[in-house]
């Protein structure tokens, strides 16, 4: 089955806030999802500020797209309240209730995941389609293995499809629907915890239909092993031309999501031998000849790296003696011992200062690049 009529490139918010454009001819847009429910006192007060202020900062990490589960109405009114405050695009993820997603409409929300087969009566699919269409918001279709209908299930389990076939024969059930209705400012996403049922699926879409992607493995798991599983899927399907936006989804902070999407598009560009973006943290996992703490700075400051919007190198090393010949490529890294700390520039000393001062020397140099 082949859909080529749908947009090949989507803009996603702009309603008051920013616009990222997903698809052909723009670079993959990092996503990710709220670990919490949203409620109304979250946006009062201190803690409305604070949370204002963790959004932009996950823009400035490299953030594009920030999903929010939008479970009753009251919690699509919130979303839609925020989305008001912020300039990041701000996605509603809706099941089961349409009048949800006709509801999260009437705010500046910039897309809406929904998954067909689950709202309930076609009438219902229409009118929400109705609505997105008028105001030019984009639905993503997001089918997962966990998921799947019921038939398609059956076939699996009597081995007549695999997995990947069935989320894509699902995918396409749901396309099928919006083309009816004639709308195609659409994304879809296929999502397994298999790695090999991601690949496989993603690569089957990506030749049946021009539809953006969204990419990522489902249920990944706690921080390390979730972002090895996401490395392996997305790097291979990204270095095939396979995804568009990509999420990837870990047991842990909306941080660590946006940090581990954004090392492995950068992994994708090295490989391709292009120059990775942003600040590139190098340091030394510190052994029993370590002089200086490289977890506790490294940790201190990750968040603030990513933030950077330079393109530079950044080294955090153990040992005083080795640490600036091993990074001798990086623009400015820190090292150390005993109560000193050590600060250079490809690895030159520029620096010696108290390690209590080591911090805010450390930002008076990153300052300087």
């Amino acid at each position: 089955m082949e859909m080529k009529r749908f947009c090949e490139t989507i803009k996603i918010g702009g309603r008051g806030q920013d616009a990222v454009f997903v698809g052909k001819g723009f670079p993959v847009a990092v996503q990710t999802m709220w670990k919490d429910k949203l409620v109304a006192a979250d946006l009062e007060g201190e803690s409305g500020r604070g949370l204002v202020a963790r959004i932009e900062r996950l823009s400035r990490m490299g953030c594009g797209l920030l999903r929010f589960a939008a479970p009753d109405l009251e919690a699509a009114q919130v979303l839609g309240r925020l989305a008001e405050t912020v300039s990041m695009p701000l996605v509603a993820d809706i099941h089961f209730d349409y009048r949800i997603a006709l509801r999260a409409l009437d705010f500046p929300i910039a897309k809406i995941r929904i998954n067909p087969g689950n709202i309930g009566e076609r009438a219902n699919v229409e009118k929400v389609l109705e609505k997105a269409g008028a105001k030019g918001v984009p639905i993503r279709i997001g089918v997962n293995a966990g998921s799947l209908p019921r038939d398609l299930r059956f076939k699996m389990a009597t081995g007549e499809i695999d997995c990947a076939e069935a989320l894509v024969q699902a995918a396409e059930r749901e396309l099928a629907v919006f083309e009816a209705f004639r709308f195609f400012n659409a994304l879809v996403s296929v999502k397994a915890s298999v790695i090999a049922d991601t690949i496989k699926a993603n690569r089957l879409l990506k030749r049946r239909t021009d539809v953006p992607l969204h990419v990522g493995v489902t249920e990944a798991g706690p921080l390390v092993a979730g972002t090895v599983r996401n490395a392996a899927a997305l790097f291979t399907l990204l270095s095939e031309g396979v995804g568009d936006t990509a999420r990837v989804s870990l047991s842990d902070t909306v941080e660590n999501e946006v940090i581990a999407a954004r090392e492995i598009i950068n992994a994708v560009a090295e490989g391709q031998g292009l120059k990775p973006t942003g600040v590139t943290v190098i340091s030394c996992p510190r052994c029993g000849r370590a002089g200086f703490d490289t977890h506790s700075f490294t940790q201190r400051w990750l968040t603030r790296f990513y933030t950077e919007r330079k393109t530079v190198t950044i080294a955090v090393m153990g040992c005083a003696v080795n640490g600036p010949g091993e990074a001798r490529h990086a623009d400015l890294g820190i090292t150390g011992a005993g109560d000193k700390a050590v600060l250079f520039r490809r690895g030159e000393i520029v620096k010696t200062i108290a390690v209590s001062d080591a911090d805010a020397a450390f930002a008076e140099e990153l300052e300087k690049l």
